[in-house]
């Protein structure tokens, strides 16, 4: 029998579903429909809400700040925000994911403290070992990611040309990704100094302290690397629409090479939003003047893999320095990058277009992109994650979280839908109102 139906205007991966339902038995999408749905012993009815696929968020910082529990508040942000799985990166404090008893251990934190699913990222020191990049895959790691950029010589290392083509190597034929963060160390330190010396440093001299150049060079140069194997080379962020084309151009040489949008790229500009917001819009690589309208159309003409969050909520006193340079970098982004960019989106194309263009991006692409098989879709034998948003208007407050860190560069914009509900592989785990599901609901979700 089925155990729960979902009425609402559900989101396919190809249409909107008016008066639809959907049927949910053993926590798996066992049908959708329209009209008349089938008996079940429970109903809920959410009107002319959206019921979309849960967002797959294919990049969170949940341990960079205090190790494995961080899963806990990281993961209740995300069924706040209708993201159902995340896809964790490895930079966690104080040890990496560079070997399998590391991530053993990182799977038996999600099991504790999670209440959605995760997915797993994993990495190598700078003198990789095949045998621990062997044990990573073998235990269901969705991608690899390394750093051209050392923010911390043993947490976030720089991995240097060589050792890069060892994984890269190294990777040849199982099907993952390999990820970069894309910036180069001697260029960022140089714009650094010298915008130091003259005693540039506040905040609307961030991005003139990490350059264009910067980031189109070590996306180049690793681009380059992986075409000399058969790997699978991604960029984790890209600011500038110029990097699109570059991987562009490299797929059109028949290479692999993929690349992802963060969603604050589309919805700040550091000339408007530097001033008001400094540290706490501050991350790496930065976010650009005048760059907005031109990554939307990214979006539009199909360069760009997914959108992310890079959700890192560090605490406050991370991002109030009076140097821009001494600030932490990274922000909180799970509770709001699914309303941020369907309301960002509706403006451009429209409600309906907008549903659509959130289900693609932020939960079908993702998920087919890491591997999750049974992630992303609002169709029978996917997993019953879905995010129901309302369409009420709303000011987004960061404060509502008394989990969160307190603190939003979103905190305050008005978004035109707001998240209702959120369904993780059937079961309600947030009302609208608070989080209803105990810590250790989540599952790591290996790579399929």
């Amino acid at each position: 029998m089925t155990e729960l139906i979902l009425k609402g205007r559900v989101v396919t991966a190809s249409d909107i579903v008016e008066d639809g339902w959907i049927a949910v038995t053993g926590g798996k999408i066992s049908a959708v429909g329209t009209g008349n749905a089938p008996t079940a012993a429970e109903m809920q009815d959410f009107g002319s809400a959206w019921l979309l696929p849960g967002a797959v968020d294919g990049q969170t910082h949940a341990g960079s700040q205090i190790g494995f529990p961080g899963m806990a508040p990281t993961t209740k942000a995300a069924v706040i925000g209708g993201v159902t799985t995340i896809v964790d990166m490895p930079y966690d404090h104080p040890i990496p994911v560079t070997a399998a008893p590391v991530l053993r251990e990182k799977v038996s934190a999600i099991h504790q403290y999670a209440v959605c699913d995760v997915a797993l990222y994993g990495t190598v020191p700078p003198k990789p070992d095949p045998a621990d990049i062997r044990g990573l895959i073998d235990l269901g790691v969705c991608a690899f990611k390394i750093s051209s950029f050392e923010a911390h010589p043993d947490r976030f290392p720089r991995i240097d040309n060589a050792a890069t083509l060892t994984l890269l190597h190294a990777l040849e034929g199982t099907g993952l990704p390999l990820g970069l963060h894309n910036e180069d160390q001697e260029i960022v330190a140089h714009a650094t100094r010298i915008l130091k010396e003259a005693g540039k440093t506040g905040a609307e001299y961030h991005s003139q302290g990490r350059p264009p150049v910067a980031e189109l060079a070590a996306t180049g140069t690793f681009l380059e690397l992986a075409a000399s194997t058969q790997a699978h080379a991604h960029i984790v962020h890209i600011s500038i629409p110029e990097g699109f084309e570059m991987v562009r151009a490299y797929r059109a040489r028949g290479r692999q090479a993929t690349a992802e949008m963060c969603v604050h790229y589309l919805l700040f500009d550091a000339e408007i939003d530097m001033p008001r917001l400094k540290g706490l819009l501050k991350v790496n690589p930065p976010i650009r003047p005048g760059q907005m309208d031109a990554l939307w159309q990214v979006l539009e003409e199909g360069l760009c893999s997914f959108v992310s969050s890079d959700h890192s909520a560090w605490p406050l006193e991370r991002k109030t320095n009076a140097s821009i340079f001494d600030v932490a970098a990274g922000m909180p982004g799970l509770e709001a990058m699914l309303p941020a960019f369907f309301t960002a989106a509706a403006k451009r194309k429209g409600d309906a277009q907008a549903a659509l263009m959130t289900a693609d991006y932020l939960a079908d692409r993702p998920a087919r992109f890491f591997g999750l098989s049974k992630k992303g879709r609002i169709a029978p034998g996917f997993d019953a994650d879905i995010a129901v948003l309302a369409p009420d208007n709303y000011v987004y407050d960061a404060r509502a979280n008394p989990e969160g860190p307190g603190w939003s560069a979103y905190h305050g914009m008005a978004f035109s839908v707001r998240p209702a509900a959120t369904f993780v592989r059937g079961r309600k785990v947030f009302d609208g109102v608070a989080i209803t599901e105990a810590p250790g609901y989540g599952r790591y979700i290996p790579r399929q």
